[in-house]
């Protein structure tokens, strides 16, 4: 990943990470890593863990954002969040949100998506 590519991800978490606040969840961490695979958020709301996949993109030239979270890339979010659950013990159901980030023209757009997909394998 390029240092463009990576500040552009960065800022869209951190843009991600004040939107959930925002809407009253409380962020637990940020890049959580279990091997070869990262939780961009894992947050708690109401009786769910939320695991949060952010996308970021400069413009939708190529489609929006969200529409780039693969299946792969899923069941790698699902293992990781697993990972997370049963190594603290959590009790929580758990959600898988996508958060999108559109940059246009300096214009930052956020599109939150609730249980964006489930943890069928």
């Amino acid at each position: 990943m390029s240092t463009s590519t990576n500040s552009i991800g960065k800022s869209g978490e951190s843009s991600a990470s004040t939107h959930l606040i925002k809407l009253g969840f409380k962020i637990i961490e940020r890049n959580w890593r279990h091997r070869r695979k990262e939780i961009d958020i894992i947050a708690e709301y109401q009786d769910y863990i939320v695991f949060v996949e952010v996308k970021t993109r400069e413009n939708n030239s190529f489609g929006n954002p969200e529409e780039f979270v693969s299946r792969k890339q899923q069941r790698h979010i699902i293992a990781a969040a697993d990972a997370y659950i049963t190594s603290r013990d959590i009790q929580k159901e758990a959600r898988f949100d996508i958060i999108a980030i559109t940059n246009n023209f300096g214009k930052q757009e956020i599109v939150h998506i609730p249980d964006a997909f489930y943890p069928l394998l």
